[in-house]
């Protein structure tokens, strides 16, 4: 499928943007709508939900735009007040026919909706979204780009689908209306190399936050160390260099245990199964608990974070978490992952793909608590400088602010 414009025609003309009443007996226009466009509603949940909390608090009329993997996720948004609709996305693949379902779908959403700002998350949104936003004339739009993914990682095979993602971004990108939100500042570099005039319009701010009040700073529990990779099982994550790493170590007779805490995501390319993973767990010794929702109490029960991912991250939401829950970390020196981590003071930096290098890392940390604990106390103090959610939340509200304009969301 071709990533030039598939969406045409004017606003009130060869789209017919309909201003009627909506079936609850309203206007399907607001104002003040604000429409999310994600791939999958529980990364809005994970990710997004306090900034949509905070966008209702100053005066907004929140709308998400997603798919679902379970249905309960359509119940989890609703009881927000959050207005939910249904869209399909294929997240891997570029099969024509299903795009432009998408596509179309997104198109009679904004009918429907009539947004003055539609805030896209993640790549096919983003640029799907920018493209519709753009032929129905929508006021503003928020494009936040969560990391550059696995199409611009390492690797020569993907230069041509990486110039066709270039080229559709730049088309997104471009239009003043369009404000731009990156987590880190190699993802600034990519966005002006791709769309230069966008210098202006683009924001940089560092992940999505953390809530100190829920993830709080916790001392270190008694017993045999535990290592924690929570994150979901994706290769690119580095699953297969921590089981390395934890086989590695247990050889040596360190003490210490391997925990991986995540869900499958069959959807993703780098996806790996069930059997894939028992099969590592079988071979290094590790632990996999599934997909956990109390992650506030597994940080507490952890003494080492530790998140080995090759994948072009944003900033992972799991390392603020850490940081806030006063637990060092062990992740890899790639962009999103060393903005969160200063190097030997909240944790520990190591090569991509590089199992002897983490496994080395670990052990320091495993064998040394005080070194843990200092490094712990750090990470909270830097999670309560910079990782905030309220400082996320008033960062976005402002960024709609000015693109709705002075007299709107006083």
């Amino acid at each position: 499928m071709s990533l030039s414009d598939p969406v045409s025609g004017q606003a009130g003309g060869g789209l017919g943007i309909s201003h009627g009443p909506d079936r609850a007996g309203g206007r399907s226009g607001c104002a003040q709508s604000l429409l999310f466009v994600t791939n999958v509603a529980w990364f809005f949940i994970s990710h997004r939900l306090a900034l949509a909390r905070g966008a209702i608090a100053a005066g907004l009329t929140v709308h998400l735009a997603s798919d679902v993997e379970d249905e309960a996720e359509i119940a989890a948004v609703s009881q927000e007040g959050i207005k939910f609709h249904r869209l399909r996305v294929v997240r891997s693949g570029l099969n024509p026919i299903d795009e432009m379902k998408c596509i179309l779908e997104l198109r009679r959403v904004m009918l429907h909706v009539h947004p003055a700002i539609v805030h896209n998350v993640t790549s096919k949104p983003v640029i799907y979204g920018s493209w519709v936003a753009r032929a129905l004339k929508t006021p503003g739009v928020v494009n936040a780009i969560s990391g550059f993914g696995h199409v611009y990682g390492s690797g020569t095979g993907r230069l041509l689908l990486r110039g066709l993602m270039d080229r559709a971004y730049a088309r997104a990108l471009a239009p003043q209306n369009v404000r731009v939100i990156v987590q880190n500042n190699e993802d600034r570099a990519e966005v002006l190399r791709i769309c230069p005039q966008a210098r202006e319009r683009v924001h940089l701010i560092q992940g999505s936050g953390v809530d100190l009040n829920v993830f709080k700073e916790w001392s270190e529990v008694a017993g045999t160390p535990t290592v924690l990779l929570p994150a979901r099982l994706l290769r690119e994550k580095g699953i297969y260099e921590f089981a390395a790493a934890a086989a590695e170590l247990r050889r040596t007779g360190l003490a210490a245990r391997f925990v991986l805490a995540g869900r499958l995501d069959p959807a993703n390319r780098g996806a790996l199964s069930a059997q894939q993973i028992h099969d590592l767990c079988s071979a290094s010794g590790m632990q996999w608990l599934g997909d956990c929702k109390d992650m506030p109490r597994l940080y507490r029960e952890s003494h080492i974070v530790c998140l080995p991912s090759y994948y072009r991250e944003g900033v992972p939401k799991v390392l603020l978490e850490a940081c806030a829950c006063g637990r060092p970390v062990v992740t890899t020196d790639t962009p999103g992952c060393r903005d969160v981590v200063r190097a030997e003071q909240n944790g520990l930096l190591v090569p991509p793909r590089d199992s002897s290098a983490l496994a080395a890392a670990i052990r320091q940390l495993v064998i040394d608590p005080q070194r843990r604990k200092r490094m712990g106390a750090q990470a909270r103090i830097l999670a309560e400088r910079e990782f905030g959610v309220e400082r996320v939340v008033e960062r976005h509200v402002e960024i709609y602010r000015g693109l709705l304009g002075p007299t709107l969301l006083a």
